[in-house]
């Protein structure tokens, strides 16, 4: 292993235990539910399906980023232990969160010189973050140093292919991506919007697909013109879902079934509390290496 840390925020949507076994340490969001503040620790305060079920009787949900003192506080005892740090931030095309980040990176840096505290900003949201983190720990257990590995993780992140279904407009509606008036007609015909994140690290609405088991065909013959290697790709595919498990499971047998070589099954996750509280239950998104992003 690398003589850095490897670090992330809570919104890169891994469970508490990959983030242990992989050695990323993490720091939390916040997210509110009527008014009420809770951290973003990952399901442990309250579950996911708590969650996600409250949000489906009406609860308000907002979130909040984390601050440049709350970064202080959190890098600050890796440093004074002699610790270099990585840490790769959410998109900033989702949040500010790596400008408090980097405010904290410059008053620490004059606080202590001798040590490299670098902040990245991943273009990447939910578990397609969790895939890039994955493996970046993969290549710093190779051996790749700390400078290498985020000079490295500038040039590949746009290699991470996200593309997302939801099947509830409620909460796209409430963020302001979809109108109103679109929202109801959407709703009318059962549409599913198919969602990517660009080159800038922003969800665009990409499709507008009528039916769920349409629009995860339609995601899989996405992932089949993308995806690094074609048929024989080899890499890790990672599957996020805001509790609609048969959902994600529709999805990822489509998957195992075209692409024999995968690395492994596909490997599901949660979409968490922050991510969740802007795209609401009954979402799919699914990460894999694939080619760049283009506009």
């Amino acid at each position: 292993m690398g003589d850095f840390v490897l670090s992330a925020c809570s919104t890169a949507d891994l469970t508490k235990e990959h983030f242990e076994k992989r050695d990323i340490k993490y720091i939390y969001f916040h997210y509110e539910i009527d008014g009420k503040q809770y951290l973003d620790d990952l399901g442990q305060t309250m579950s996911f399906h708590d969650f996600y079920d409250a949000m489906r009787n009406g609860a308000m949900t907002k979130t909040s980023q984390i601050s440049m003192g709350e970064f202080i506080d959190y890098f600050e005892p890796m440093l004074k232990a002699g610790k270099d740090i990585l840490h790769v931030s959410l998109s900033s095309g989702l949040s500010g969160v790596v400008n408090s980040a980097r405010l904290a990176q410059e008053e620490l840096s004059e606080k202590y010189p001798e040590r490299k505290l670098i902040v990245v900003d991943s273009l990447s949201a939910s578990s397609g973050y969790g895939l890039l983190m994955d493996k970046l720990a993969d290549l710093r257990d190779e051996g790749m140093g700390i400078e290498e590995l985020a000079a490295w993780t500038e040039e590949h992140k746009q290699e991470i292919n996200h593309w997302v279904v939801t099947t509830d407009l409620t909460y796209l509606i409430r963020g302001g991506r979809v109108s109103k008036t679109a929202g109801v007609v959407g709703g009318l015909l059962n549409i599913c919007p198919i969602i990517e994140v660009d080159p800038l690290g922003r969800l665009v609405s990409r499709y507008k697909i009528r039916g769920k088991s349409k629009a995860i065909q339609t995601v899989w013959k996405i992932m089949k013109d993308l995806v690094k290697d074609r048929e024989n790709y080899s890499e890790k595919c990672f599957i996020s879902n805001s509790d609609c498990p048969e959902d994600a499971k529709a999805l990822s047998d489509l998957i195992e079934a075209g692409l024999p070589k995968l690395n492994g099954k596909v490997e599901h996750f949660t979409i968490g509390t922050t991510i969740g509280s802007h795209t609401g239950p009954g979402t799919i998104a699914l990460f894999f290496w694939g080619d760049k992003r283009k506009d």
